[in-house]
């Protein structure tokens, strides 16, 4: 009845102590089919795999289009932050691209954080074509600030297949890919992070592959006391005890 229990203080354990945002590009051109079934299906459930293999960094999702928006805090509730990648669609908000919103939002998100490092991972399959905040700007606010980017270019070379609604239904039409990757690839470096281009959804996987072997950095925490129950051997004995009593007072009883 009283819970007995031993208690153990564990050591410090070493963590990887990383905040990390991930801004993601939800125009309507990530649609596009050259992914398998889209690209934002594909970023989705690859962002998914790449959360579940880091539990113990915080992380928060930026979308962006013709705006930009916070879809999650930085968070350590994988559960959360999981439901709210899979939430992550188009025609939420304006379509175009604004790339340089996106990476501002994804800026303020970490600009308070003590982390040891702080990461973006910005994903977009465009050219940055609204917004009042330059992509280069944010990622000088960026680098004020030690936060590093690793830029990710989604989409097929030459043109991709992409959903069209017409007078007769839906059909697949072939569309040229254009990404600004001398863009990409100076908000990167101006970061101190790195571009990647994704052509298909393995070599997107291999991306996060990579930046997750890239960030890896050690921090010490405290661990928090350890306890084990120890109830059920005192129960037993009480049970037995128990037991015994019921016995000897029925056996005295039966005496002459």
């Amino acid at each position: 009845m009283a819970r007995p229990r031993s208690s153990s203080q564990a050591e410090r354990i070493d963590t990887e102590g990383i905040d990390i945002v991930f801004a993601m590009d939800v125009s309507t051109s990530m649609l596009a089919r050259d992914f398998t079934p889209d690209r934002i299906s594909a970023a989705k459930d690859i962002a998914i795999e790449f959360i579940s293999q880091r539990p113990s960094d915080r992380m928060g999702i930026v979308v962006f289009a013709g705006e930009s928006y916070t879809q999650c805090p930085l968070t350590t509730d994988r559960a959360t932050l999981i439901n709210l990648m899979k939430e992550v669609q188009t025609d939420l908000i304006e379509d175009g691209t604004a790339i340089g919103n996106g990476l501002a939002t994804a800026v303020a998100r970490l600009s308070t954080s003590d982390a040891p490092s702080r990461v973006i991972i910005l994903l977009t399959d465009g050219v940055n074509n609204r917004g009042e905040i330059t992509p280069l700007t944010a990622a000088q606010i960026a680098q004020t600030y030690g936060i590093r980017v690793y830029t990710i270019g989604i989409g097929a070379n030459g043109v991709a297949p992409y959903p069209v609604v017409t007078p007769w239904g839906i059909e697949t039409r072939n569309i040229e890919v254009e990404i600004d990757e001398d863009l990409l690839k100076e908000v990167a470096k101006s970061t101190g992070g790195r571009y990647f281009r994704a052509t298909d959804n393995t070599k997107l996987s291999e991306i996060y592959a990579e930046i997750n072997q890239m960030e890896k950095t050690k921090t010490s925490i405290d661990s928090f006391p350890v306890y084990k129950e120890l109830y059920p051997k005192y129960a037993m004995w009480a049970l037995a005890c128990l037991l015994a009593c019921v016995l000897m007072f029925v056996f005295i009883r039966r005496l002459p």
